[in-house]
């Protein structure tokens, strides 16, 4: 027997909720490594590289992890995965905390909170609303769900940033160990168990294989998850290597802190925006968009003089899109492929943002080691981000060819 429409509404609210909590904690606790790598390397001897190379495998393995996790999340049930997601985050994070040194930050950072952020993070939880939300309103519910996620970020920024002042580095990794055991028990509200479903069964690992090729010879699918790449690209070096960039620039310490947390508040309108958006206008076409604001933010960031208020206001608009562009690549995917596969084919698009989030990290972590500067690397992140642009825009509407197999 179907539910209720009022039953169904109090569910969907209270996946939303969960789903923004988990996404929070997940997203939140990743964006505070840039703020540990100077401060591991004072107390604990961590070396930078070690630890950028940390981050780079971290995005790495996160990219690599996110299709199988997503298909097991569509075939038993989002909430399952993601609550091991949250016992991997917490190995992830105690392990540097308890023995720091390069090989743990390696293993713990690099391994398995990636594997714990591809079961816990934005992906899973975004796959499950769009399930359960009806069509008509499957963007604007992701879009909540998204921005709700951001407040993680803006709540786990401050936090670890005291937590390194309370208890050092080491300190602050077990903070942030203990806040990803919080995942498991929300999780049990997500999807526990898959609906059944109209149509052909999720593929499932043993499917993913097939459906990532017959996805991939989609030219507009092959489009959209080049331009994902740019996405990764950009975060990944900015989260890791901005707060060191501001102190290599003379500017305040805490700076770094705020202007982090300063992306995670805008970034929670900004996300709801793009969901809402994504029902009206063509996903790709407001993600080129996103990617040209973005790329500008970042050249006049980068040509300009370092100040504070300069800082805060390119945080502002960096934070509103952020991360918009999760809920409309969903979208975009869901109008190419339907919800079914939703979790996989999302993983399958992501992983190239997780290869661009590897070399975002690792290359400006090598870069800083060889020359002490991150200068050569800004005309980088512009290039890569107006071609994101282009990419998106050479996408066509589903109508407008012929379906995928």
């Amino acid at each position: 027997m179907s539910q209720a429409p009022s039953a169904r509404r109090t569910t969907l609210w209270i996946v939303l909720l969960s789903a923004a909590a988990t996404a929070s904690l997940a997203m939140g606790i990743r964006q505070t490594f840039g703020l540990l790598l100077l401060p591991l390397s004072a107390e604990e001897g961590v070396a930078p590289w070690a630890f950028g190379l940390a981050v780079a495998l971290h995005n790495l393995v996160w990219g690599l992890a996110q299709p199988a996790s997503g298909a097991m999340a569509d075939k038993h049930g989002a909430g399952r995965v993601m609550a091991m997601g949250g016992v991997f985050y917490a190995l992830g994070c105690g392990l540097p905390a308890l023995w720091p040194s390069n090989a743990a930050v390696l293993v713990g950072i690099g391994l398995f909170s990636g594997l714990g952020v591809a079961c816990a993070g934005t992906g899973l939880a975004l796959a499950a609303i769009g399930r359960l939300a009806p069509p008509e309103k499957r963007g604007e519910y992701i879009g909540i769900a998204s921005a709700g996620g951001s407040l993680g970020q803006a709540a786990m920024v401050p936090l670890a940033f005291s937590g390194i002042g309370w208890f050092g580095a080491s300190g602050a990794l077990a903070l942030l160990a203990l806040s990803a055991l919080i995942i498991v028990p929300v999780a049990r509200n997500i999807e526990w168990r898959p609906a059944p479903r109209r149509g052909p069964p999720a593929a499932g690992l043993s499917g993913l294989p097939a459906l990532a090729r017959r996805a991939l010879a989609d030219r507009d699918f092959a489009l959209l998850t080049g331009g994902f790449f740019a996405c990764g690209f950009q975060l990944a070096f900015l989260t890791t290597h901005l707060p060191s960039h501001l102190s290599l620039c003379g500017l305040p310490a805490g700076l770094g802190m705020t202007a982090m947390m300063l992306i995670g508040l805008f970034n929670i309108p900004g996300s709801w925006a793009c969901g809402w958006l994504s029902a009206r206008v063509k996903p790709e076409a407001a993600l080129g968009a996103i990617y040209l604001l973005r790329t500008l933010a970042i050249g006049l960031f980068a040509a300009a003089t370092p100040t504070e208020w300069g800082t805060l206001l390119f945080a502002a608009v960096m934070g509103f899109v952020w991360l918009g562009t999760v809920p409309l690549t969903s979208a975009a995917i869901a109008r190419r492929f339907g919800v079914g596969d939703l979790g996989a084919l999302y993983g399958v698009c992501f992983f190239s943002h997780q290869i661009g989030g590897f070399l975002g990290a690792g290359a400006g972590a090598v870069l800083f080691s060889a020359t002490g500067s991150y200068a050569a690397f800004w005309p980088v992140m512009v290039v890569v981000g107006l071609l994101a642009a282009v990419l998106n825009w050479m996408t066509r509407a589903p109508g407008a060819r012929p379906a995928a197999a």
